[in-house]
C-alpha cells in the first residue's frame, strides 16, 4: 500500500506515517506503531476507541495492521495535514490560515469533541488535544485524530480514575498534577482545546521565550492583561472584522484555561459561546497565570507550575509517559 513506504508523511512519538493508496484507489494515511507503542496498550486504545466513532470532525480509521509485532493503523489521508503546520509558520512554508477558516476549524474542533464527550454511547476522554492532533481534510474540514491516550467511561460518569497523568506539557490541564484542585473528568480536554484555540488565536505557540518582549512570553497572560485594560490586541495578519474573531476566540479559551476545572464551560457551552456574538462574552477570573514548565534532559526531570516572575523554556513538546501522582484504580 505504501510502496515500500516511499512517502513519510510526519513522525511522533508513536511512530512514523506514510502516504498509501489502496487496491480501490482511495488515499490512506499508515500510522507505523514504534515497538515502545505496538506493544503496549495505545494500539488497542486506538483501535478500540475509534472503531465506535463516526462523526465529521473525527478522522475515520479504515482498518489495522498486525503481524508478529508489527503493528499499524490504516486512516482517511488528510491531504492538508495537521493544524500546527498552518498555524505555527516557523515550522513549515504552507500558507497560515485565513481567519474564517481558523473560525471554523475552532468550530468544528468543539464539535468533536463535545460528540466524544456526549454523543456516543461511553463517554470517550481523548488526553491529546492540541493542534499536531487535528488534521485537515481536502476542504479544511478538521478531523480529531490520535486516540492512543484515549479513555473510555460510562457516558454519565463525572469523574475520572487515572493511575498517571496522560498527554503533552502545555496542553495538560492542570488537575492531571494537582490532585487538590478537582477531580480529574471531560473538563481535561476542555482545558486542552482552550491551549489549542489560544494558540490558533495568536497563531503562535502559547509559550515563546524569545518573544520580543517579557510580557508576551506566555501569549494566555499577555493576551487577558491586554483585553482586561480595554487594550486592542496586536493580532499579526488581522484586520478590524478578523480582529473580533481573534479577540472571541481568545475569550472563549480563557474560559477552558481556567485552573480549577469546576470554572471550565463544557463542551457544549464553548461551541455556544463560540457562535455567540463577542460584544456579548464575559471576560472569565484571571485563575490561570500559572506556568507550565518543564526541564528536559534525557528525560522529565523537573516538572512545576511557575509563577510570572520566572524563566521559561520551550514546553510544549515534550511527551509525559507516565508521572504516578493521581489516585490509585481501586
Amino acid at each position: 500500500m505504501t510502496n515500500g513506504f516511499k512517502e513519510k508523511l510526519g513522525e511522533g512519538g508513536f511512530g512514523q506515517v506514510y502516504k498509501a493508496k489502496l487496491q480501490s484507489g482511495r488515499l490512506a494515511a499508515i500510522k507505523m506503531l514504534g515497538q515502545s507503542k505496538a506493544t503496549g496498550q495505545d494500539f488497542f486504545n486506538e483501535i478500540a476507541t475509534i472503531g465506535r466513532i463516526h462523526h465529521v470532525n473525527v478522522v475515520q480509521m479504515i482498518g489495522f495492521c498486525a503481524e508478529g509485532s508489527k503493528r499499524a493503523l490504516v486512516y482517511d489521508f488528510m491531504p492538508n495535514g495537521s493544524l500546527d503546520k498552518h498555524i505555527f509558520s516557523a515550522e513549515g512554508s504552507i500558507a497560515s490560515l485565513d481567519w474564517e477558516n481558523l473560525y471554523k476549524i475552532s468550530l468544528g474542533v468543539a464539535r468533536g469533541i463535545e460528540y466524544l464527550h456526549r454523543g456516543c454511547d461511553m463517554q470517550i476522554l481523548h488526553f491529546d488535544i492540541k493542534p499536531h492532533n487535528i488534521l485537515l481534510d481536502e476542504n479544511f474540514t478538521p478531523k480529531i485524530s490520535d486516540f492512543g491516550l484515549a479513555k473510555l467511561y460510562p457516558a454519565k460518569g463525572n469523574i475520572v480514575s487515572l493511575t498517571a497523568a496522560r498527554g503533552i506539557l502545555g496542553y495538560m490541564a492542570p488537575e492531571l498534577f494537582y490532585k487538590n484542585l478537582g477531580s480529574v473528568s471531560y473538563k481535561a480536554d476542555v482545558y486542552s482545546y482552550g491551549m489549542l484555540l489560544m494558540e490558533m488565536a495568536g497563531k503562535r505557540k502559547n509559550v515563546n521565550p524569545f518573544a520580543e518582549h517579557s510580557s508576551q512570553i506566555y501569549f494566555p497572560s499577555w493576551a487577558s492583561e491586554q483585553l482586561n485594560k480595554g487594550m486592542e490586541l496586536e493580532i499579526r495578519e488581522a484586520i478590524e472584522d478578523q480582529k473580533r474573531i481573534a479577540k472571541k476566540m481568545i475569550i472563549v479559551a480563557l474560559w477552558c484555561i481556567q485552573m480549577k476545572p469546576i470554572d471550565r464551560p463544557s463542551m457544549n457551552k464553548v461551541i455556544e459561546m463560540l457562535e455567540a456574538e463577542v460584544d456579548s462574552l464575559e471576560m472569565p477570573p484571571t485563575s490561570f497565570q500559572l506556568y507550565p514548565h518543564a526541564t528536559q534532559q534525557d528525560d522529565v526531570t523537573e516538572k512545576t507550575y511557575l509563577t510570572e516572575s520566572t524563566s521559561f523554556s520551550s514546553c510544549n513538546d515534550i511527551e509525559i509517559e507516565s508521572i504516578s501522582l493521581l489516585e490509585n484504580e481501586n
